[in-house]
């Protein structure tokens, strides 16, 4: 009987041993679990307060409130980001530094996290402080801003004017380069990149911004020329150029235009000019336009009342800017073929499918050149047409925007993870101007660390 006694007393002092231990290795999995969640919450935290300071460094007259700018955004989004006794845990946000550098601003967000002892049966599992550093490089950047101002965005005007302002607002009038341009028939630089000093001029661009007409077509491919010739434009000497290149553009429908020197029956007219088709699949081309203003038809020979009857043919390959004189220069650039098989057919004859499809093949190709220049295209697209199939073959204008961005859902004919990937929004709205806009803008601040 003793032996049973004393055996039933083991089992129960291995047994409790046992307990004490389980629920000791229980305590330190609950607290090695509630550590990391901690620390991923504290990394999200200070990624997006490193992301808030770097879009805050636009903001200030001088550096020292650009960097008092830049500490206060960071301290609201990291603590708007790590709930108060988050987990029952107490996050310190130690001092956020700011460093300017040559051609970019580093800024550094350290934080900690202190947790409470995790209790079982009497056992602490001991106190956890989790830390965390996140570094962001906000580099300088070289941007242009290219707005679609047609006729059909007439009734939006006042929200893309007040949204392309608010998305300048977010880029640092001193150390970023920015250009603006408009386009519809023809394109207007409003605003040049600067070729050496770096920084832009925000209320010359606000003042163009509130004084845009909407009026005309959308010759996308004269936009996307003149943003690709702008952003080129900066010397690469002496290290001016940024190592971040960004082309932003906006619109609300497909391309349906571009720039050409035609070929006509007589030399009737000798200078280039748009032409144009609308959007509803069929008709004849019209034309030209003046490349360098919005809506003003050239007049004379050079605008017949039907061009298909006075001008003989396209030409082979994307002239808008290159005059006769260089057509038989063999070191002309001859960049974007008109007459081609691919991605769409295109001929010579002056048809509205050759048009229609030609100014989709050129700004996709102007985006992808780009691109290959190492420049991100972010594209920004309003209304729901864009969702509708036009032209001469029914095709959504968002999925040329989608092409022009590289975007991860752009179509597989047009997407390489290869080249530079940029972002599409979508605006259903007016209303998602704005939000859109600041999408890219975001999208734009997490490329430059």
């Amino acid at each position: 009987m003793r032996n049973l006694h004393t055996q039933r007393g083991g089992i129960t002092v291995m047994v409790v041993i046992s307990l004490t231990t389980l629920l000791a290795v229980v305590g330190l999995a609950f607290s090695a679990g509630l550590s990391y969640m901690v620390k991923a919450k504290l990394n999200a935290a200070t990624d997006a307060a490193g992301l808030a300071a770097a879009r805050a460094i636009s903001n200030g007259a001088n550096q020292n409130e650009q960097i008092a700018n830049a500490k206060a955004a960071g301290q609201r989004f990291f603590y708007a980001n790590f709930p108060s006794n988050y987990l029952m845990s107490t996050a310190t946000l130690n001092d956020i530094n700011v460093v300017f550098n040559t051609s970019e601003v580093t800024i550094t967000v350290s934080a900690s996290a202190t947790m409470p002892t995790a209790l079982f049966g009497g056992f602490t599992s001991g106190p956890m402080s989790p830390g965390v550093l996140t570094e962001t490089k906000r580099k300088d950047l070289d941007m242009v801003l290219v707005l679609d101002t047609s006729g059909s965005l007439s009734g939006s005007a006042a929200n893309v004017r007040s949204s392309a302002q608010t998305f300048l607002g977010q880029f640092n009038a001193d150390r970023d380069r920015v250009g603006l341009l408009h386009f519809s028939y023809g394109a207007i630089v409003d605003d040049p990149i600067r070729q050496t000093a770096r920084g832009f001029d925000r209320a010359s661009m606000n003042s163009h911004i509130r004084n845009y007409s909407f009026t005309g077509s959308t010759a996308s491919p004269e936009g996307m020329w003149w943003a690709r010739d702008q952003i080129n434009s900066v010397p690469t000497t002496n290290n001016n150029r940024s190592n971040l290149r960004v082309i932003v553009f906006f619109s609300d429908g497909a391309p349906n235009s571009f720039g050409t020197y035609l070929k006509w029956n007589n030399n009737d007219c000798g200078q280039p000019g748009t032409i144009a088709t609308d959007d509803d699949g069929s008709g004849t081309p019209t034309g030209l336009y003046f490349l360098n203003r919005q809506s003003d038809d050239i007049g004379g020979n050079c605008t017949p009342a039907d061009i298909t009857k006075r001008a003989s043919a396209l030409p082979d390959w994307y002239n808008g800017h290159n005059p006769p004189s260089t057509w038989n220069d063999p070191a002309a650039p001859r960049e974007y073929p008109i007459v081609t098989s691919s991605p769409r057919v295109v001929t010579s004859d002056i048809t509205y499918r050759n048009v229609n499809r030609a100014a989709r093949n050129l700004v996709e190709a102007m985006a992808a050149k780009s691109r290959d220049e190492g420049i991100y295209v972010f594209t920004l697209g309003l209304g729901s047409a864009l969702k509708t199939g036009t032209g001469a073959d029914g095709e959504k204008g968002e999925d040329t925007l989608k092409c022009m961005a590289n975007s991860t859902d752009a179509p597989a004919r047009c997407f390489n993870a290869a080249k530079p990937v940029g972002v599409y929004c979508h605006a259903a709205t007016q209303a998602d101007l704005t939000p859109c806009f600041s999408k890219l803008a975001s999208a734009i601040l997490r490329i430059s660390k």
